[in-house]
């Protein structure tokens, strides 16, 4: 179903030498390949810098046999990926000759992945992938929609690792016995709230004191006894019968000793139940219970403060607001009212929730036709919970630990359910994401995966969370592969694909940071140099959890407009709007936008905004507390964007602002003690990558708001790329990115969300998928629906590894594959 496109298996016919290709071992065409075709091209483009005596990098080519030289396949992706991305050779001013010709990379790109790599493009190798442990937002999510209860998962279990900058790679996920015991801990607990325990019981409605009201006044939370009062509230019964009646107050007195007194009084239905002396407590908790006789209808409880009136002569505190205690008071707080009933059973209801786990109203009697049915709701429930039907022999064991635990005394059928259930969310079939090839596999190295892994990785990837009733429905009648298009755009519409937008912006473009990241204003905007949007009731700078929510949703309206509205993913580089509000708008100097609701607005011709890197999410997730930081931001683009990240800095690279006491008189700006910094030979071939990226940003202080100097000094941002585009602005260099470098934004941007799909980093041999998925996104405009039906129909999404043939295989095909 998931052919390679002729398009990229035309060019290996074209570019190598294909009679060889039909007759000899795939090693000795390799061989002979390399010796007649790209040894030349080495000689004449490389050895400059890596030949003739020269090893920069540590790499020589003319260090090794061509047998030698075939088997570097680390040193053969870093060749392609910096040949493809204009790093090398470098592009020398003047000399056309200084970088390979189109069809020269075109021909060494292909050796290198189908010779070199080994990479079969008929049957590619969808690559080694660990089983996946739930990360605790998939756990959480997939409790969420299993149980109907919300388990806080990033409260309750430790953080997550990360890989590739992602938290959701297998290898990683490691469990702890720590994590271990919480896994179990957590089962205990969800099932307990969640699950009902009974199949009928006494209905029973519960008011706090929120809910108990005036007209204009307090509500029951807190009453303060120097201060009359009088709050209701109204419950609704069905049928005429006997009721329980409870209340609760609790009566508190705050720091010193208060003389006030009062009266609480209780009516029901306008008839006094009790009536309570109050005076200070440290803490006095008074409870009431009594049966009333209801008909059907509305029936009023309140409650009336009354305060006491001084003795003659004496003088009666005064009178506090009920909202405002002072430092001493007497408080009383409605705890809680409820009315339990009807109490003859016959009116008795479900528990709540109780339909999700048990479709009869009642369990049957006992015997084989109980067992049937626990057999039934087990059944369903472990089906959902391990996102794969259950096996008969683990579905013995689920009944039989049920029908134990049911026959203990005291014990009913639901609780004999719940235990199993128990079991079920503590077995590792349910953290952990269990895969299996489609049928048996047979004889193939490289199988579909099943349809109940499929629905899986769909669901995980667009909603973090299980396969819902659709999917499951689908895959167990083998049919979601047939219909996988029209699936996804289901799912993409659903609300749960919020999830993708959250968790993939929030590592990709590091947008969680926000919530997070210190940021000192003072030193940002010196002192008083704070917009006023930013000031607080007080007038100080004040970058708060608002503001830090703000900025976190423009970014995820951003992806999430795209995603939704299959739009050009290269809008995320250059776009003519943004996701603004007032706030928002009037931070970054945005006229004509007012009110708090953010929404799409057309920016103005010129506008340095539009696009995610001009947020002010990403550029202060990208800068130091106290001032930007263009390697941060050059390196983030690098890695994020274009998808060539540079090596980590040495440990003994001195601190930029060591670079000052060069400016002797004077503050220098940042571009200035870059440029000293880049003349260290140990930076400068990192830094001549970043820093021209990073600096085209430095109108925007770390908070993303814009500057004209810096140091008392004009910024000037105008750079040239290590690739030689040249640049005056930031709107210049977003068009570079978005046009003269696209390639390389949708390279980068594919590998990232492969990465997030497949739960691994990319190897050499994903280096074919990501090519045709680029290629793809070439054909058709950019569309984000190519990005990702292009991941969801490759073969790494599609296929996994048979452990016994896949190795096999591999030899076979290529000696020198990886």
């Amino acid at each position: 179903m998931f052919p390679l496109p002729k398009s990229v298996i035309v060019p290996v016919a074209a570019l190598l030498t294909g009679s060889a290709a039909a007759s000899a071992p795939a090693g000795g065409v390799a061989m002979d390949e390399l010796a007649k075709a790209i040894r030349p091209m080495l000689k004449q483009h490389c050895y400059d810098c890596h030949g003739d005596g020269q090893n920069k990098g540590r790499v020589a080519f003319d260090q090794f046999s061509d047998e030698e030289l075939l088997k570097k396949h680390d040193l053969w992706s870093a060749v392609l990926k910096n040949v493809r991305a204009g790093l090398m050779p470098p592009k020398e001013d003047g000399d056309e000759n200084s970088r390979p010709k189109p069809d020269e990379i075109l021909r060494l790109a292909n050796w290198i992945k189908f010779r070199a790599l080994g990479i079969d493009p008929a049957n590619p190798d969808p690559g080694r992938l660990a089983v996946r442990r739930l990360n605790r937002i998939e756990y959480r999510n997939t409790i969420r929609d299993l149980m109907g209860y919300d388990f806080n998962s990033e409260a309750e279990f430790p953080p997550d690792d990360t890989g590739n900058g992602f938290d959701n790679i297998g290898e990683v996920l490691t469990v702890s016995p720590l994590l271990l015991e919480k896994y179990l801990q957590a089962a205990e607990l969800i099932v307990d709230k969640a699950m009902p325990k009974v199949s009928r019981m006494l209905p029973e409605q519960t008011a706090g004191g929120r809910e108990f009201r005036s007209q204009g006044g307090p509500n029951g939370e807190r009453l303060n006894i120097t201060k009359p009062a009088d709050v209701g509230h109204t419950f609704r019964v069905e049928h005429t019968q006997t009721y329980t009646l409870s209340a609760e107050l609790e009566i508190r007195g705050t720091f010193d000793f208060d003389p006030g007194r009062g009266t609480v009084i209780c009516r029901v239905d306008g008839e006094e139940w009790f009536r309570e002396e109050v005076a200070w407590s440290e803490r006095r908790v008074l409870t009431r219970t009594r049966k009333v006789e209801w008909t059907a209808g509305s029936h009023a409880v309140r409650f009336e403060i009354v305060p006491r009136a001084p003795a003659a002569g004496g003088t009666a505190p005064a009178a506090r607001p009920q909202s405002v205690p002072g430092p001493t008071s007497v408080t009383v707080r409605i705890a809680s009212v409820q009315v339990k009933g009807p109490l003859d059973p016959k009116f008795w209801k479900a528990p709540p929730g109780y339909a999700r786990f048990f479709p009869r109203s009642e369990p049957p009697p006992a015997g084989a036709e109980r067992d049937a049915y626990a057999r039934d709701v087990l059944r369903q429930f472990a089906t959902r919970a391990f996102r794969r039907p259950i096996e008969d022999a683990r579905l013995d064991q689920l009944v039989r630990l049920a029908r134990e635990h049911a026959a203990q005394p005291g014990k009913t059928f639901e609780e004999g359910i719940a235990h199993a259930v128990m079991a079920v969310l503590a077995s590792p079939r349910f953290v952990f994401r269990i895969e299996a090839p489609l049928g048996s596999a047979g004889g193939e190295a490289f199988p579909l995966v099943d349809e109940h892994a499929l629905a899986s990785r769909l669901s995980y990837l667009f909603w973090s969370t299980m396969p819902d009733e659709e999917l499951m429905r689908l895959a167990g009648r083998g049919e979601l592969r047939a219909q996988l298009q029209a699936q996804v755009a289901r799912m993409l519409k659903d609300a749960k694909a919020q999830a993708f937008v959250r968790n993939f912006t929030g590592q990709w473009l590091q947008a969680r940071d926000i919530e997070s990241v210190p940021l000192n204003l003072r030193s940002v905007f010196g002192f008083g140099g704070a917009p006023s949007v930013l000031r607080n009731r007080d007038g100080r700078p004040d970058f708060d959890a608002n503001w830090r929510k703000l900025f976190r949703s423009e970014t995820e309206m951003a992806f999430d407009y795209v995603v939704r509205e299959d739009r050009s993913v290269l809008e995320l580089i250059e776009a003519d709007y943004a996701f603004l509000n007032e706030k928002l708008a009037g931070l970054y100097g945005v006229p004509g936008v007012t009110g708090d609701e953010l929404r799409r607005v057309a920016l103005p011709p010129g506008s340095v905004r539009g696009g995610v890197l001009t947020q002010g999410t990403v550029l202060a997730v990208t800068s130091n507390p106290t001032r930007t930081s263009p390697v941060k931001r050059g390196v983030f683009i690098l890695d994020n964007i274009l998808g060539t990240p540079p090596p980590p800095p040495p440990g003994d690279v001195p601190a930029l602002e060591e670079a000052k006491k060069e400016f002797k008189g004077r503050e220098p700006k940042l571009s200035e003690m870059l440029a000293l910094h880049r003349a260290d030979k140990l930076c400068k071939s990192c830094h001549e990558r970043m820093d021209p990226l990073g600096l085209a940003f430095e109108n925007f202080n770390a908070l993303g708001v814009w500057r004209d100097k810096e140091a008392g000094q004009a910024i000037d941002t105008a750079g040239v790329l290590i690739t030689g585009e040249k640049f005056a602005d930031v709107r210049a260099l977003k068009h570079v990115i978005a046009h003269e470098r696209r390639t390389d934004f949708y390279r980068g941007l594919t590998e990232k969300i492969l990465i997030y799909a497949l739960g691994r980093g990319l190897n050499a041999y994903d280096v074919d998928t990501v090519d045709q998925i680029v290629a793809r996104l070439e054909r058709e405009g950019g569309r984000m629906s190519a990005l990702l039906a292009g991941v969801i129909e490759s073969a790494p999404f599609q296929r996994l590894r048979n452990p016994s043939l896949a190795a096999k295989s591999l030899v076979q095909a290529n000696p020198t594959a990886p």
